[in-house]
């Protein structure tokens, strides 16, 4: 007996209701992105490894996706490296190609690539799947699609400004409501590392800190121990952990922390600065809270760091984030290229929507109306009228084979169609339509316009 056949963990197969759903919330979200004046790019699935590798962190490497070498892939590894087990060397001689970890790094690529061929600050949207070697969970695939949006080429605040009020507009039109909006910037966080003594140790720190929400207090201080930060260091960035109050009582409390940090308060300045220029826009959908132990534990980040949460009343991982990395081309050659840019987790989205029943039924509609199949000629006279419903929007089908009335009547059932017309030998001849509601079983007799009435 065949096995069954099966696809990997962390992927999955998507039905017709499915995919509707998730081109429901692309097409809101690149609508925006193009109101916004992003223009689409794409780039490939997969990149060279050395594009990838050493472009997240440790933790990031570890998930990236290798692809070996076509061949004999061992043939030009170093045997001191695989004596060695140096995972890292061994990887670069043997898969020299990797599925793209994200969007940002192929597109800080793509920026030094094609330089000559752009015109700067360049506003970019790309909405295409990505792929981690990730411990599958609700709402954490090793295969999923991001939304990014980006702007490089401009350190201008107000590009800050603009992805929080897109962030807002695009889940108002999806009718989320009650999301929050975290911000926080790197600085703050350089800041923190320096006024404990730790400056060495900002990658560990921050690793740590952005689990905060996953392993608690207690957990993020014995990682920073276990990373070699000290216990009288940790105690004095205690106040971070016990945030509370609005923005500026929060941003006071910073200032006292980080009185020292040249660095630090710079981040201030710019946090209250994205703050201020929002005091009078009016929020639909989103609440905006700063929060300083927000990382997000990627090496790229320089200045803003966003982080969307879901409505409380869902629980789920962040469904959005972002940043500003100052010099993320200067790794490809072209240094001083300033960048922001956001990403939407339509995956995770669509698990939030889907728990709070927001798919408008419209979303999954399907074909409108059914032309039962007699034969030959009632099918030529039915396919005429099916294409001029088409022509007018009206989404109309043939059933393909000259079945059994019942069995065709079942295939519309099942499918949710809820209009058939039938169109026999007494209906050409008047040129007229059977139209039956399959909800209601009422059926009327009408002409080719009362039809296309029906429909409008």
């Amino acid at each position: 007996m065949a096995q069954k056949p099966s696809i990997p963990k962390g992927t999955r197969d998507f039905s017709p209701v499915e995919v509707s759903r998730r081109d429901y919330i692309i097409q809101a979200i690149k609508k925006h992105f193009k109101n916004f004046g992003f223009q689409p790019i794409e780039t490939p699935s997969f990149e060279k490894s050395s594009t990838l590798l050493g472009k997240y962190g440790e933790e990031g490497d570890r998930l990236i996706f290798k692809i070996l070498n076509s061949g004999d892939f061992l043939k030009k590894t170093e045997a001191e490296h695989l004596t060695a087990k140096n995972s890292n060397a061994v990887a670069l001689t043997i898969a020299e190609k990797a599925l793209k970890y994200d969007l940002t790094v192929p597109f800080a690529r793509y920026v030094v690539q094609h330089q000559h061929e752009l015109v700067f600050p360049f506003k970019r949207y790309q909405v295409q799947p990505v792929w981690r070697a990730d411990r599958p969970q609700k709402g954490r695939f090793r295969e999923f699609v991001q939304c990014d949006a980006d702007v490089i080429g401009s350190d201008s605040l107000w590009q800050e400004v603009e992805f929080v009020m897109l962030y807002d507009q695009v889940f108002h039109a999806l009718q989320l409501n009650g999301v929050t909006i975290k911000l926080n910037n790197r600085k703050i966080l350089s800041g923190f590392a320096e006024v404990i003594g730790e400056q060495d140790k900002l990658i560990d720190f921050t690793v740590a800190l952005d689990k905060l929400d996953k392993i608690g207090e207690d957990g993020v201080k014995k990682e920073m121990l276990e990373k070699g930060i000290a216990e009288d260091a940790i105690a004095k960035i205690q106040p971070i952990f016990n945030f509370t109050g609005g923005f500026d009582e929060k941003v006071a409390q910073l200032k006292s922390i980080l009185v020292t940090s040249k660095i630090g308060m710079e981040g201030v300045k710019e946090l209250t600065f994205v703050y201020q220029a929002l005091a009078d826009y009016n929020f639909q959908s989103a609440d905006l809270d700063l929060d300083v132990t927000l990382a997000r534990g990627l090496n790229y980040y320089t200045g803003a760091i966003y982080e969307v949460s879901a409505p409380a009343t869902v629980k789920i991982g962040s469904i959005g984030g972002g940043g500003r990395y100052d010099d993320l081309t200067g790794i490809f050659g072209l240094k001083d290229m300033s960048g922001v840019g956001i990403s939407f987790g339509l995956d995770r989205i669509y698990l939030v929507l889907e728990e709070l029943n927001l798919f408008p039924a419209t979303v999954t509609e399907a074909t409108q109306v059914l032309f039962v199949n007699f034969g030959f000629e009632e099918s030529k006279y039915a396919m005429k009228t099916i294409m001029k419903l088409r022509a007018n929007g009206i989404k109309a089908e043939l059933y393909p084979d000259e079945a059994k009335f019942k069995k065709q009547m079942q295939y519309a059932d099942k499918c949710g169609i809820n209009h058939v017309v039938i169109a026999g030998e007494s209906e050409i001849a008047e040129n007229a339509y059977n139209l039956k509601n399959l909800k209601t079983g009422t059926q009327d007799l009408v002409k080719f316009d009362e039809l296309m009435r029906h429909f409008d």
